[in-house]
């Protein structure tokens, strides 16, 4: 399979059905299936669905309305610092969202993000990014990044909801194949450590009806991601599409990640990938 550079994903009819289903979803739950854990630390349900109506509102707002983002209360020097800011700002809206009834959160998320899809599907493709994507290493990114980034985000939440009360998942592979298709864009930033000789590859297969092959050459400075498999990698690492958006979305110990990969070859190369996350820890 030759080598081709990744092409650019479109996820702007995406997010509709995602989202309906979502909000399906919530309209049945019992009250006591909105205070179940979930794989997102401490959050329960609830926390993740206002979690959800928060990055709606703000892309709403931010985005579609032109409303610029209030400053930080501090100076962002450092990643760890944008790291400390994202989690204060997530958490002070949770905790004031448990104020909020599940039918409150549910009605608002409907509305909300029934008007982002309108946004999202009015965007043309070549559309100018909100915000560069942070966990790629990006300082500026091209639009349909910064949207499949948003649409990385609605999936993963939900799809932790789903796990937390045993609902079953989407069905439309289309759905977790983008998911996947945006977030391997971090992995040459994940392996920004890790030495890039020349003519070295690693193969990433990725077995599943939402899967895929993508390899990454280092060029003796950093790493570049491809479409395809590579003949003779240094390195094959092998997992199914579960297991994939499960390791780059933090749903996923890491040693659990490593019993759940398949690895042939140089060893090393593939503990980045245990690290790889596709979301700002």
């Amino acid at each position: 399979m030759p080598l081709e550079p990744p092409v650019p994903v479109d996820t702007r009819a995406l997010f509709r059905p995602v989202t309906d289903g979502l909000v399906a979803l919530l309209q049945a739950l019992p009250p006591e299936a909105w205070e179940r854990p979930t794989v997102a630390g401490r959050w329960v349900v609830r926390d993740v669905v206002a979690h959800l109506l928060d990055t709606t509102l703000r892309r709403l707002s931010f985005h579609r309305d032109g409303m610029a983002p209030p400053p930080p209360p501090a100076e962002i020097a450092s990643e760890r610092d944008f790291v400390g800011f994202i989690n204060d700002l997530n958490a002070v809206w949770v905790r004031s969202a448990r104020r909020l009834s599940p039918r409150v959160l549910t009605d608002l998320y409907e509305r909300a993000s029934g008007e982002a899809a309108d946004w999202f599907e009015s965007l043309p493709f070549d559309a100018p990014a909100l915000f560069p994507v942070s966990w790629a290493g990006e300082h500026a990114s091209a639009g349909w990044f910064d949207l499949g980034r948003e649409f990385t985000e609605v999936w993963h939440h939900q799809q932790q909801i789903r796990m937390a009360v045993g609902a079953p998942s989407l069905t439309d592979p289309r759905h977790l194949a983008a998911v996947i298709d945006v977030a391997v864009r971090g992995l040459p930033h994940a392996f920004r450590d890790v030495a890039a000789e020349r003519g070295q590859e690693i193969a990433i297969r990725v077995d599943g009806p939402s899967g895929g092959r993508w390899a990454l050459c280092g060029d003796g400075s950093r790493w570049t991601l491809f479409r395809g498999e590579p003949p003779s990698p240094a390195t094959r690492v092998r997992m199914t599409d579960e297991t994939a958006w499960k390791l780059l979305f933090n749903a996923l110990p890491e040693t659990d990640a490593a019993a759940a990969l398949e690895i042939e070859g140089r060893d090393d190369l593939a503990r980045a990938l245990l690290r790889a996350r596709s979301v700002i820890v």
